[in-house]
């Protein structure tokens, strides 16, 4: 094959340059990292194929019910820009491959791995995995899918755009794969696109000052704080704005409170979330904040009192009054029998967790967070949100995932609260003037 040029952004030339397991580009809208990706999968298939090599390049997303869903246009429109590529492939509607003309030959081949993860594995010589949109894939899915791709030099790809720091790809791919050798990744948003174009760039404009508490994720690639359509969002904003998420500060002479949120042991245990807050006048003061999985009783206690939080009154969900089926206990009984108060709210029946949301949505004016200890608890509301039936229209409620524990905990601390009674003025008395038989 003779030398071409190939036009990328220059912060991917080192991520295409030389030997590696690993490639990737994590990044905001407007990057070019899914385009420069495309290119780069149909390079390496004419060059593989002039290798006479043999076999797939298979690009996957998460979600994918249609090839209308896949990389195929992106891939399609990356050949059809290079007329020296052009000439190397046969491109049908469903189809995308090497010419009969070369050496060898090299397929694509689009899945979702939510839905056909299994077929994956049954595919043979897999040169490239490409994974795009890869923010949302399953550790599980990693799993099965990294050990299929074990040709000899094969490679794995993954473009992404962040939203959460716990995300199994965050953690493989940026935490556990910082410093390897054969892991080349890098960080790309729209300033670092050279061919960035002036239509996006209105559409950033627009979003950096009618949509601030997006822009961050979409243009820089920042993690999400706020989820569009979250409960909590114009509340988060507006905190953040007039200061009330900073150093907050608990006062000596007033009770603290933990609003729990509870859960089980065990490894798919529901987590279990404590919120230390204080209601200093008509100020909620939000303290600290506190998140396990599958831990026991023992645990949270142990981390209250390590962090002097022993004379807290703990306020519970009505579940708190629940006993546990095998042990005849309940954890309103248990934080008792440790030494704390305790205070069970009354089940609240249908529609509990929506009168939490407004319970918090009436006070959040109020609400002060001390930002050191409470990022976690300030990321979960940012995400907390409704389930939609997209096919309907229908909001389900509040969405149950990994944000709902500590948005629980938060509204029960909401839904408990109790607004300072005035001090009773005595009413004035006119006195008559003169002798007091007038």
């Amino acid at each position: 094959m003779t030398d071409k040029q190939i036009k990328l952004p220059p912060k991917l030339v080192p991520v295409f340059s030389g030997p590696a397991r690993i490639r990737g580009a994590y990044g905001g809208r407007g990057s070019a990292k899914t385009r420069s990706f495309a290119k780069m999968t149909a390079v390496r298939a004419v060059q593989l194929a002039m290798s006479g090599e043999r076999g797939l390049i298979v690009c996957g997303r998460e979600f994918m019910n249609s090839l209308d869903d896949s990389s195929m246009a992106e891939v399609k429109e990356a050949i059809a820009s290079e007329p020296w590529l052009a000439s190397r492939f046969e491109v049908g509607e469903k189809f995308i491959r090497t010419s009969d003309k070369l050496l060898g030959r090299i397929d694509f081949a689009f899945i979702g791995l939510r839905k056909s993860l299994a077929s994956l594995k049954s595919k043979a010589r897999i040169h490239i995995l490409w994974v795009d949109e890869a923010e949302e894939v399953s550790d599980y899915a990693w799993q099965i899918a990294i050990p299929t791709v074990r040709e000899t030099d094969s490679e794995i790809w993954v473009t992404w755009n962040p939203a959460w720091n716990k995300s199994p790809t965050h953690l493989r791919f940026r935490v556990q794969g910082a410093g390897v050798a054969d892991v080349k990744i890098a960080e790309m948003n729209w300033r670092d696109n050279p061919y960035f174009p002036a239509v996006l760039d209105r559409d950033r404009q627009e979003d950096k000052e009618k949509r601030p508490d997006q822009y961050e994720h979409i243009w820089e690639g920042n993690f999400v704080t706020v989820v569009e359509g979250a409960y909590y969002a114009s509340s988060l904003t507006l905190a953040r704005e007039q200061g009330r998420i900073s150093n907050v500060a608990p006062d000596p002479l007033m009770t603290m409170r933990a609003a729990w949120d509870i859960g089980g042991t065990g490894a798919k245990a529901d987590l279990v979330s404590i919120i230390i807050q204080q209601w200093v006048g008509r100020e909620i003061r939000i303290l600290d904040h506190y998140t396990a999985q599958g831990q026991p009783l023992a645990t949270h206690i142990a981390w209250l009192r390590k962090n002097n939080y022993e004379d807290a009154l703990c306020l519970l969900p009505h579940d708190g009054d629940t006993h546990d089926k095998v042990h005849d206990v309940s954890y309103n009984s248990a934080l008792q029998a440790a030494g704390y108060h305790t205070q069970v709210i009354p089940n609240q029946g249908r529609g509990a967790a929506m009168a939490r949301v407004e319970a918090a949505r009436r006070l959040f004016p109020s609400i002060w967070f001390n930002e050191k200890t409470n990022g976690p608890l300030l990321e979960s509301l940012g995400w907390y949100h409704p389930r939609v039936d997209k096919e309907r229209g229908v909001d389900l409620g509040p969405d149950h995932d990994r944000s709902s524990h500590d948005a629980d905990a938060f509204g029960l601390g909401c839904v408990a609260y109790e607004a300072p009674l005035e001090a009773i003025k005595p009413k004035s008395v006119a006195y008559a003037t003169g002798g007091w038989m007038q």
